[in-house]
């Protein structure tokens, strides 16, 4: 069924010709005041609901955060009072999730750009310093907010004036302040990268005068007086990998037989952290080499008149002595002295080995293994039980964990297994529902049913009750005019068809030909009180025929 009939429509057309000019203006302006509040309150109940994305941005990341929008097929628009970037309510986390992936928005700042835009003539010697130093602290920090955990960082540096003199001039410090994304963490590592960064980056930086600060005031870098507290903490981290890992080796082999959550183990390692260098000598005696051999034989035979060698002697030769032979042909024996000498020296090298040990830092002294198993599980009858574990079953876990962990005896490690029945956890009690007038898509259906109820009273309320006044008005409008004319033509039956005339304006069924003459006065009088003009008329046209 039609809300508006075509046909109320043309009579209301008909009727609205047939009022003064004035009230044709004022009946145009309120049609068309209906309409465009009708057309307003549709838009108004299909335009989703804005929220902010973003608040204050730069310039480049705005262009850049609306097409990456577009481009995610997301509606998004710019406030034009507040600079604000506006998207939809229901897709406010999904667009930022998609810009978070695409490393937006940048808050990207003029560096060593605003030299180049900058005339140089007349300024000043401090403004040119002051002007560089800043550019150097944005590039800086454009660099550490290209890590993928900084959102955000800045850098200020102190660089003193230097002096002349060597023992006047002072050190250069930088402080950097990191804003990290929700989440997210700077390593160790990391900030030993960011000061080492910044350093080698400015002349005459020392690694330790760099600090680190993130957004929550931590500091991140340690300082001298913190250094011992700052190696005990990497101890302690390092201990807690290093027994996670033993825990998670264990719980990995045992759930696959025990089943899952049927295993826990704790691991307890003692680590020695100190350092130690050692150095030996040692000789082995059964191996002996032979070095050097050294051997000197000096030999003589008969008298030797010896005197100062290179001198002649001043004492004159003896008489010369002839000996009688006893026997002839035989010589006789004279005692010829003769000496001999032998030295030998002989070097021997013994085997000999030189070591240098320096013990790593971390050595794992004892370790102790507890492990707790949960109980058997069994199905009897469609109801689970528990059975405790046999002592030959944890006698075999336990021979497979000394496996699993490297269980060395002489190092003092300790191995228990123990049998006990788990608690079962509680259900999770569950999470309230949203209430539906708090969630993000009734706001919308219900603009859209406000819009369609108001449209609705708009059409029934102000357009169909006019129009059906001007239809009303039309249909008295005509048979005025057929009165009229059809009673200055034939006078006789004026009468008649001026009583229908009456009678259709009054909205009764039509009255019949003339009757009794009662009926016509009644009819007559009727007709002068609804509408005096018509019956003036009508008596004009009455005389007007008589004449």
């Amino acid at each position: 069924m039609a809300l508006v009939n075509t046909e109320e429509v043309s009579a209301g057309l008909a009727g609205m010709s047939g009022l003064n000019a004035f009230r044709q203006i004022g009946l145009m302006l309120g049609l068309a005041a209906s309409v465009a509040i009708g057309v307003t309150v549709v838009l108004w109940s299909w335009t989703p609901n804005y929220g902010v994305l973003y608040g204050a941005l730069e310039e480049q990341d705005v262009s850049t955060v609306l097409d990456a929008l577009r481009q995610s097929g997301i509606e998004a628009k710019l406030d034009e009072a507040t600079g604000a970037v506006l998207v939809p309510k229901n897709k406010i986390h999904n667009a930022r999730i998609k810009l978070a992936s695409m490393g937006l928005p940048k808050g990207v700042s003029a560096g060593f750009d605003a030299l180049e835009n900058k005339s140089n003539f007349g300024v000043s010697q401090f403004m040119e310093k002051a002007r560089y130093q800043r550019a150097l602290e944005i590039e800086l920090a454009r660099t550490i907010s290209s890590l993928r955990s900084v959102k955000n960082a800045r850098v200020h540096l102190a660089v003193p004036r230097q002096s002349v003199f060597v023992r006047n001039r002072k050190k250069t410090s930088a402080s950097v302040v990191v804003d990290l994304f929700p989440g997210r963490s700077l390593e160790n590592g990391q900030v030993s990268a960011i000061t080492h960064m910044v350093s080698s980056s400015i002349p005459n930086l020392d690694v330790s005068s760099v600090t680190v600060v993130d957004q929550k005031g931590k500091l991140l870098t340690s300082s001298s007086a913190n250094l011992q507290i700052a190696r005990t903490g990497a101890q302690f981290e390092y201990i807690n990998k290093f027994e996670q890992a033993y825990i998670d080796r264990i719980e990995r082999l045992l759930e696959p037989i025990l089943g899952p959550e049927s295993v826990r183990a704790q691991v307890t390692a003692d680590i020695d952290f100190t350092v130690s260098e050692q150095t030996q000598e040692s000789f082995n005696p059964d191996a002996p080499a032979l070095r050097s051999d050294q051997t000197m034989v000096n030999e003589s035979s008969g008298a030797i008149n010896g005197g100062v060698p290179g001198a002649l002697t001043n004492q004159p030769p003896g008489a010369a002595t002839v000996q009688e032979n006893v026997d002839a042909g035989i010589e006789p024996a004279s005692a010829v002295p003769s000496s001999s000498q032998r030295k030998a020296i002989r070097n021997y090298e013994l085997d000999k080995t030189i070591s240098h040990t320096r013990f790593s830092m971390g050595r794992l002294k004892r370790l102790s293994v507890a492990v707790v198993v949960d109980d058997k599980l069994t199905v009897v009858d469609g109801n689970t039980t528990r059975l405790p574990r046999t002592p030959e079953e944890l006698t075999r876990l336990s021979n497979l964990i000394k496996e699993a962990v490297g269980f060395d005896m002489q190092r003092g490690d300790r191995v228990n297994v123990m049998n006990s029945s788990f608690m079962v956890p509680a259900a999770p009690e569950p999470l309230p529902e949203v209430p539906i007038w708090e969630q993000g898509w009734a706001l919308d259906i219900g603009k859209k049913i406000l819009g369609g109820l108001l449209v609705i009273m708009v059409l029934f309320g102000i357009l169909k009750p006019i129009m059906r006044s001007l239809a009303t008005q039309s249909r008295e409008m005509v048979p005025v005019n057929t009165t009229t004319k059809s009673a200055a033509t034939d006078g006789a039956e004026g009468m008649a068809e001026d009583t229908v005339t009456l009678g259709a304006a009054q909205d009764t069924p039509a009255i019949p030909a003339p009757g009794s003459y009662e009926q016509n006065i009644m009819t007559a009088n009727k007709a002068v009180e609804q509408d005096p003009k018509l019956v003036a008329q009508v008596v004009k046209n009455w005389v007007a025929a008589d004449g």
